[in-house]
Order: structure tokens, then C-alpha cells, then sequence
């Protein structure tokens, strides 16, 4: 273990993809500097993936769920399998590099006591090109879109470019990477809201707290939420520029699926509705109503449309639980909701 005695553990949560999973642990555990425990939770898997990480990985400890409870509740089955100091989250479609872990751990033992999360700068796989303004993608051709509105496209002649160095929320509750398809030597400031559930080491003493991430979330914006919940306790999150991973992209659940499309709509007004001021549910509320209905207009945009307006009456079905919700927060809270600024 590290010597200054802080006892780490690495969570990466696997469904069906063994393969990326084998990849990310065997990266931690071949790294002398790392010196943490490695849990690897199958969440509930039905191929034969259990049996292929206990006979690659005889070097971890192997958690298996018997049903798919989505990413939170894999990540906390593996946070609730150790009694580690510092616990790093690592997605398995994410492949650190050299000294993540002990960036990560020795970055929180530098830090103010008040320091809840590190979160690592996290570098998209490959290179990438940005297409000409205007110009169409071919039909089978992978792009990404920057915050600006930019499409990129994996190229052999590109750049290398950032994914994430933390989490931000916009005025529309919009959760959001900070950075994305910046250049890859971009410089981050050090504060900043949330962290990536794919690549960031949280503090026991602040999950103690405030508890672990909200299953009921399934996927998506889970991090998102337990930064809100840590921010109003008076806890921090810093970004750690040393502590590299390289991220394929959404190589387990895609960005598109249907199960993208809903899951982020509906958990981005849930969460809005947990822990945002007023003012930010209504705008999010009315955009995700303009842009089910445009969508319903489109032949191209119909199917997400439909997910988006069937995540929207999800939440208004639900919306007295989410209303008990907001108010349990409060009663919980040791820092005004204005007082906190996700965007920052």
C-alpha cells in the first residue's frame, strides 16, 4: 500500500464487454505505482463474461451482480466490496495511462480536507478532423459534435483532442464535459463542479457523508448528481491534469441508442429537479418539450423525438416523488442552492 498509508481501491463495472473490462483492470494492475486494490463488478452479464475476468484476472477481486441495476448501482456494489480510503471509478471502454491512480490518490492527499473528488483529464481515443462547415457526413461515417456545434470525424491526419476535465451544468441543466474536443494540451483550471464517473478517485469520508450514487438513475448524470449533492454539503472537486486516460468514446452503450436518448433526457430533469434552482427546471422543461416536439416533425429526428417526449412524461409522472426529493435535499443541505454554481 502507498506510504503514507491511504488504502485505494479501482471500481470498473463491466456488462457484456469483458474484453474492454480485462483491458482497463490489467492496465491498473500491471502499474507498480498504482498500489490499489482492483474491483471489477459484473453487472449482471449474460454471456460468459464472469468466467472469462475471474480467469484473466485472478489479481482482482470479482463482484457479480445477478441483474443489470445500470451503472450506479454496479459502481456502488464495488465501493460497498472495499473499505479503501480513496476509491477511483474507471469506466472499462477507458485504458489509463502510467501513474493515474497515484495522480489521482496523491493529488487528495495534497488537497484541503474539504476536497471530495479528483477528477482526470480524459483524452479522446484516436485523432479526429473537423469536417467543413456545412458539409454532410457520409452515412456510416462516426462524427462527434464539440460545444460549438462542429463535427468531427475519427482521422488518421488529425488531432488529438480532450473528452472531459470534469463536469459542468449549464443554465438549461444541462450536464456537460468541460473541455470537450478541446486540444489535448488545453491547460484546466484546477476547481471545477462535478467529476467524470469514468475516470476520478472520490474520499470515503465524503460518500460517508453524503451516500453513494443514486441508483434510481440506472445511467447517465449519476455523477452529475452526486457532485450536486457533495457541492451543497460544502465538499469540493479539483481536476488533476497527470492523471491521463484515453476514452473510446461510448464503446459500451453508444451515443445514440435509444437507451442514450431517454435516460439522458429524463435524468437531466431529474436531477434539475432534485437539486437545481427554479429557474433552471422551467428552461430545461421547455426545451425538452420544443425539441420532442420539432423532433415529431422531422422523419430523421421522429424516433428520438418519441424518447425524448417519453422521458419528459416519465418525469411528470413521477413528479410528486421528485418534489419529496428536492425537499429532502434541502433539509439535508448545509449550502444554499443559489450559492452553488455548477458552471463554474
Amino acid at each position: 500500500m502507498p506510504g503514507d498509508g491511504t488504502r485505494t481501491a479501482v471500481v470498473i463495472v463491466n456488462w457484456e464487454r469483458a474484453d474492454l473490462t480485462e483491458r482497463a483492470a490489467r492496465a491498473v494492475l500491471d502499474d507498480p505505482t498504482a498500489e490499489a486494490q482492483v474491483v471489477v463488478v459484473d453487472n449482471g452479464s449474460s454471456d460468459d463474461s464472469v468466467a472469462v475476468l475471474r480467469a484473466a484476472l485472478p489479481d482482482a477481486t470479482i463482484v457479480v451482480r445477478p441483474t443489470n441495476g445500470g451503472f450506479a448501482a454496479g459502481a456502488n456494489a464495488g465501493i460497498r466490496a472495499t473499505d479503501a480510503d480513496v476509491v477511483v471509478l474507471l469506466n472499462n471502454d477507458a485504458e489509463p495511462a502510467p501513474g493515474f491512480v497515484a495522480a489521482l490518490r496523491d493529488h487528495l492527499a495534497r488537497a484541503a480536507p474539504d476536497t471530495a473528488a479528483a477528477t482526470g483529464r480524459i483524452v479522446l481515443a484516436g485523432r479526429w478532423s473537423c469536417l467543413p462547415a456545412g458539409s454532410r457526413p457520409h452515412r456510416d461515417q462516426r462524427t462527434l459534435r464539440d460545444h460549438g456545434g462542429r463535427l468531427w470525424t475519427p482521422s488518421p491526419d488529425g488531432e488529438v483532442r480532450l473528452n472531459s476535465t470534469g463536469v459542468l451544468v449549464d443554465r438549461d441543466g444541462n450536464g456537460r464535459d468541460r473541455d470537450w474536443f478541446s486540444p489535448a494540451d488545453h491547460a484546466a483550471e484546477v476547481d471545477v463542479f462535478g467529476f467524470s464517473g469514468g475516470a476520478s478517485a472520490l474520499r470515503r469520508s465524503a460518500l460517508d457523508d453524503v451516500g453513494l450514487l443514486d441508483e434510481s438513475l440506472f445511467m447517465y448524470y449519476e455523477d452529475t448528481e452526486l457532485a450536486w449533492r457533495l457541492r451543497r454539503r460544502g465538499w469540493r472537486v479539483e481536476h488533476v491534469a497527470d492523471a491521463v486516460v484515453e476514452h473510446d468514446h461510448s464503446a459500451s452503450s453508444g451515443v445514440q441508442s435509444d437507451l442514450f436518448v431517454f435516460r439522458n433526457a429524463r435524468n437531466r430533469l431529474v436531477v434539475a429537479l432534485w437539486h437545481a434552482p427554479w429557474s433552471t427546471v422551467v428552461r430545461a422543461t421547455v426545451r425538452t418539450t420544443v425539441r420532442g416536439l420539432r423532433g415529431l416533425a422531422s422523419a430523421r429526428d421522429r424516433r428520438e423525438a418519441r424518447l425524448v417526449l417519453a422521458a419528459l412524461v416519465d418525469v411528470a409522472a413521477h413528479l410528486p416523488r421528485h418534489l419529496a426529493r428536492r425537499l429532502r435535499e434541502d433539509r439535508r443541505a448545509s449550502v444554499p442552492r443559489r450559492s452553488v454554481d455548477p458552471g463554474a
